[in-house]
């Protein structure tokens, strides 16, 4: 809202304390304000708008057309390519996150496997 000319310093909402303007033009101003704007982003909840979100739709796209067009022109016998990742989005986990994520199933699975083993081979179960 800052950016509005005549407003001086402080912008729309110390002209409206200072009593320049209205509580009406105010809303008026705040209601018009960008979806993809600081505001419509803390309202939607991502830092990302709608621009940002269509830019990586459009790289995965792309990733996936040179993966399919480099398939379509491979020599004879070579492997087909995996298609790429897709783009990291707000709200995906980090590749951090991911690490740690496997190693909690992978020490969970071998949790329940001792488990079973104790079960079925009590001679064979780890000690401690």
């Amino acid at each position: 809202m800052h950016h509005y000319p005549g407003y001086g310093p402080g912008g729309p909402l110390a002209a409206y304390w200072q009593g320049h303007i209205t509580l009406r033009l105010l809303r008026v101003l705040v209601e018009h304000l960008p979806p993809a704007g600081a505001v419509g982003r803390a309202v939607s909840g991502t830092p990302w708008g709608g621009a940002e979100y269509q830019l990586a739709e459009l790289l995965d796209r792309v990733g996936r057309m040179e993966t399919d067009f480099r398939n379509a022109n491979r020599a004879e016998g070579k492997p087909q390519l995996d298609y790429p990742e897709p783009v990291w989005r707000p709200g995906d986990p980090t590749p951090k996150q991911k690490a740690k994520a496997a190693r909690k199933a992978d020490r969970k699975a071998r949790q329940g496997y001792q488990r079973i083993v104790a079960i079925a081979t009590p001679q064979y179960a780890e000690k401690g």
